[in-house]
């Protein structure tokens, strides 16, 4: 009788930790979501709870990674491999690191022919390139346009804070070229258009 009460013992209490176990792996998700809202520690669920609490979804919602310290000017620069049209909506934007910025580029195949393009883009100074974040770019994909169609592209980006502090100036540089018409040669370097001029 010793020894199987010495079992059944046991098993009890494997069993308790069993069912402890079980409630706490079902409560941690809730207990998680519950702690972070609290404390804030989740962005998402903090941003979600703000959100909801303001008129249109918007209000009181801050990008504290925004270096309000800083400003840098972004020129953009374009350049066509054939008879088009491809310009920006600004030359040129004053932005604060992290802070994020929507420009539009406008392009019309001018030709009597269909035709289909892509953008590759560059960076000056180079080292600008690794902090030069896009979330949306027209140069993802190509395009196909029919004879004297325009259409009108953004780029969203934000520049990182990380960017070293030396760095006033970035110029974003596009290159429009026909596919099937051969990718813009390394040697050939873009004409900057418009300076830093701002429309």
């Amino acid at each position: 009788m010793t020894g199987l009460n010495k079992n059944f013992s046991l098993m009890s209490k494997l069993f308790a930790v069993t069912l402890v176990m079980f409630a706490f792996g079902y409560l941690l998700v809730p207990m998680y979501k519950a702690f972070c809202e609290w404390t804030g520690v989740n962005i998402l669920a903090l941003s979600e709870r703000e959100a909801s609490g303001s008129m249109n979804g918007r209000a009181g919602l801050t990008n504290t990674q925004v270096d309000t310290s800083r400003t840098l000017t972004v020129e953009f620069d374009t350049n066509v491999r054939g008879p088009w049209q491809f310009t920006p909506e600004k030359r040129s934007v004053q932005v604060h690191p992290g802070e994020l910025i929507t420009v539009m580029f406008d392009f019309q195949n001018v030709q009597d022919r269909t035709m289909s393009a892509q953008a590759i883009p560059s960076y000056a100074p180079r080292e600008a390139q690794s902090h030069f974040n896009k979330l949306e770019c027209f140069c993802f994909k190509e395009y196909t346009l029919a004879p004297g169609e325009k259409k009108s592209w953004p780029v969203v980006f934000y520049v990182s804070p990380k960017l070293s502090k030396d760095v006033k100036t970035i110029t974003l540089s596009y290159t429009f070229f026909e596919v099937g018409s051969g990718v813009p040669s390394a040697s050939i370097r873009p004409v900057m258009i418009g300076g830093t001029d701002e429309s």
